[in-house]
C-alpha cells in the first residue's frame, strides 16, 4: 500500500524566507490580524519572515511591493491577504497576476474546498489565487483572519514544508533545487 500524503519526519526541514503583504485601506499594524496570523503561523512553523507590511488597495502600490520582493534574492514566498473580493476597491488579482510567469490554479481549487467547510457558499465571494514569478511563489488569500487561518493550516503549512510527501513546492524554489525532491 502507498504511503498517505503527509510530513515525513525522516527528512530535513528547510526554512523559507517569506514576505507578508496586507492589502487594506483601513488596517494598520495594530488592527492587521490577518497579516499577523500568516506571519505568526509561518514563523511558528520555522520559516523566516523577511518583511511584513501593509499597502492600500491600489494596483500600483500592491504591484510595487510584490515586484520588489520578486526581485529580491531574500524572498522565496510572498503571502498576501486582502483585496481578493468583489468590492470596487479589491484589486489584488489585477495588480499581481500580470507579474506571474505561471498561475497555480490548484491553489484556488484547494483553498475553496477548505473554505467551503468553514464559510459555505460564501467562498464564491473570494478570488483567492496563486502563481509563480521567477523562482518566487505568491499566494493571495482573502482578508479575513479565518481565511488566512484556513489557508495556512490546511494548505500552506503542508505545501511549504520540505518534508511533505509525495512532494512540496520547496523543491521548485531555485536555492532548493536538487536538495528537496
Amino acid at each position: 500500500m502507498k504511503n498517505p500524503p503527509g510530513i515525513d519526519p525522516s527528512l530535513t526541514f528547510h526554512p523559507l524566507n517569506i514576505a507578508v503583504l496586507t492589502v487594506s485601506d483601513t488596517r494598520n499594524k495594530d488592527t492587521d490580524t490577518s497579516g499577523a496570523c500568516l506571519a505568526d503561523r509561518a514563523a511558528s512553523a520555522g520559516h523566516r519572515i523577511v518583511e511584513h507590511c501593509i499597502v492600500r488597495d491600489d494596483v500600483v502600490a500592491i504591484r510595487e511591493a510584490v515586484a520588489r520582493w520578486i526581485a529580491s534574492d531574500e524572498v522565496d514566498v510572498i503571502l498576501t491577504t486582502g483585496g481578493t473580493g468583489f468590492s470596487p476597491r479589491d484589486m489584488t488579482p489585477e495588480a499581481i497576476k500580470p507579474l506571474f510567469s505561471r498561475e497555480m490554479e490548484g491553489f484556488s481549487a484547494v483553498f475553496h474546498q477548505v473554505s467551503f467547510r468553514t464559510v459555505g457558499v460564501s467562498t464564491l465571494q473570494s478570488r483567492a489565487f496563486a502563481g509563480q514569478a521567477g523562482d518566487t511563489f505568491i499566494f493571495c488569500i482573502p482578508g479575513s483572519t479565518g481565511a488566512c487561518r484556513d489557508a495556512w493550516d490546511e494548505v500552506l503549512a503542508l505545501e511549504l514544508d520540505s518534508r511533505f510527501r509525495p512532494c512540496s513546492l520547496v523543491g521548485q524554489i531555485g536555492r532548493f533545487r536538487g536538495v528537496c525532491a
